[in-house]
């Protein structure tokens, strides 16, 4: 396997083509089995937060050649309960969340740091300065963000442009054959503004794994509740499978095969807690999915793009709408 890279976003940084997340991470020695072997493979991107338990430590304390790996965290969540301002996107917060990060990481600068969350009572222009000081400062070199709302981030990177601060150039989100919804607003302003998307659960908690038909007792049947899944799971998780019998591959691999296949921008967000399971995942950058196959597997789980996308689509080719030209535009490459 020969690992490629991405641009991230809009900025020369060369990421690879699958990131890795260490939120499962409790083991310092396998952790360090997992770094390794990821490294090995030609992986660069170590994904944690200042939430992660004590993620960011471990991290750190495992960590060499740091300067090898593109390192990022991120922050927002609460650091403090009894503290009201130690939770939030706000200016103070930053500040001191990126700096117990530092220490706890045990560098002098991260390469991607990432709003975990977006926060209704900070001003997105607060947000957006403070990381800028950060960037110029040389504690931060880029800037990304998780779990937003596609019009709040649309409008940070248009005030970035306009005031010459740092935009994000990355965007982190939840993306699998059961949860398309980024595809609706999410994922299109993302490509507008050339951003990479990170895709986060791109198995879906182990449902698109194989885990639900893994022997009883078995590591991989601990991760799901085979009482818990729906007609729907079980649906996506039949399909999957049929197509990784099909081409000799794991249903793991063809999962994040069709996150690939949907956009250059995803970047699979995998996050594993044995290096086996790594060594599994880096399968599916050698898996490239049929068009039928990629069909067969998006018939299996219904999913819409509701309004406007689907009226849109339906108005595009319309002369009514746009003429009779309508059909004879070509779109831009």
């Amino acid at each position: 396997m020969t690992m490629r890279y991405r641009l991230f976003g809009q900025t020369g940084l060369r990421v690879s083509e699958l990131l890795l997340g260490t939120m499962g991470f409790d083991d310092p020695r396998e952790a360090r089995r997992i770094v390794d072997a990821y490294a090995d493979a030609g992986g660069n991107v170590l994904d944690t937060a200042s939430a992660y338990g004590d993620g960011e430590n471990l991290l750190g304390s495992i960590l060499e050649r740091r300067d090898r790996f593109v390192l990022g965290t991120k922050y927002t969540l609460s650091r403090d309960a009894g503290d009201p301002n130690a939770a939030g996107n706000h200016r103070k917060n930053l500040v001191l969340s990126l700096e117990q990060s530092l220490r706890r990481l045990r560098t002098d600068y991260l390469d991607i740091y990432w709003v975990h969350v977006w926060d209704r009572h900070t001003p997105i222009e607060e947000t957006m300065r403070a990381l800028d000081d950060a960037v110029r400062a040389g504690k931060i070199l880029y800037a990304g963000v998780s779990d937003a709302p596609a019009w709040i981030v649309a409008r940070a990177n248009t005030l970035a442009q306009w005031r010459d601060w740092t935009p994000f150039a990355g965007l982190q989100v939840p993306y699998n054959l059961l949860n398309r919804d980024i595809e609706r607003e999410l994922l299109p302003m993302a490509e507008a503004f050339g951003m990479s998307v990170a895709a986060w659960a791109p198995l879906a908690a182990g449902v698109l794994s194989g885990a639900a038909d893994a022997p009883p007792g078995s590591r991989r049947s601990a991760r799901v509740d085979p009482e818990a899944l729906t007609p729907r799971d079980r649906a996506a998780a039949a399909a999957v499978r049929a197509v990784a019998e099909e081409l000799g591959a794991t249903p793991a691999q063809v999962a994040l095969a069709w996150t690939r296949s949907r956009s250059a921008a995803v970047l699979p967000l995998v996050g594993v807690s044995r290096a086996e399971q790594l060594t599994e995942n880096l399968g599916a950058l050698e898996l490239a999915l049929p068009e039928d196959a990629i069909g067969r597997l998006e018939a299996a789980v219904e999913f819409q793009l509701g309004f406007p996308g689907d009226f849109i689509a339906e108005c595009e080719p319309s002369p009514f709408v746009f003429g009779d030209a309508a059909t004879k535009v070509d779109a831009r490459p």
